[in-house]
């Protein structure tokens, strides 16, 4: 499976690249974190390397067409064709999609990997520190406190939690002042 992670991160890479979306450090800070945490948890860390390059996978494509709410439905699309390329047995391509289609927490967890991919999401929008990069990035606090709100509801992990429950009250008191 690893020549599926590596082309499924150069896959990812190319689609930020076209389409400048998520942007690399977003996408950087999703993997450290889900590498992080799979290696605590003991969950199976391709699936989860997979899991995190694909989810975002069209958010750049959607952004561009006005579709960002189908980008999830559309990275599923587009895994299912990567991964057809590949032998994989069922039960991890279902996993992997899982990742992916779960990643918002929209969508029941089949595993701890798909858990895993949507907790590390939420580093994106959760830590101070790349909280501050995307609203310079982005320049829209409105949007920044609906995703912060949104992610917070996400997280599941307890691990997750403390790390960033100290960041996440910061970010409200700083969204609290600016208004």
């Amino acid at each position: 499976m690893t020549d599926i992670v590596k082309e499924s991160e150069e896959y990812a890479r190319s689609e930020i690249e076209k389409y400048g979306a998520p942007s690399i450090i977003n996408f950087e800070v999703s993997k450290e974190k889900g590498i992080e945490i799979a290696k605590k948890l003991g969950a199976d860390l391709e699936i989860v390397k997979i899991g995190l390059n694909l989810m975002d996978l069209k958010l750049g494509e959607a952004k561009s067409l006005g579709k960002i709410k189908e980008h999830i439905a559309m990275s599923v699309e587009a895994s299912k064709t990567f991964l057809s390329k590949f032998n994989l047995p069922k039960e991890k391509t279902d996993k992997i999609l899982n990742c992916v289609e779960g990643h918002h927490g929209t969508k029941k967890w089949i595993c701890k990997e798909a858990e895993i991919c949507a907790n590390a999401d939420c580093y994106r929008f959760l830590s101070l520190k790349n909280w501050l990069f995307t609203l310079i990035e982005l320049n829209d606090l409105k949007l920044l406190e609906e995703k912060a709100e949104e992610k917070w509801r996400v997280l599941s992990l307890d691990i997750c939690k403390k790390e960033l429950e100290s960041d996440y009250k910061l970010i409200k008191e700083i969204i609290r002042r600016a208004k």
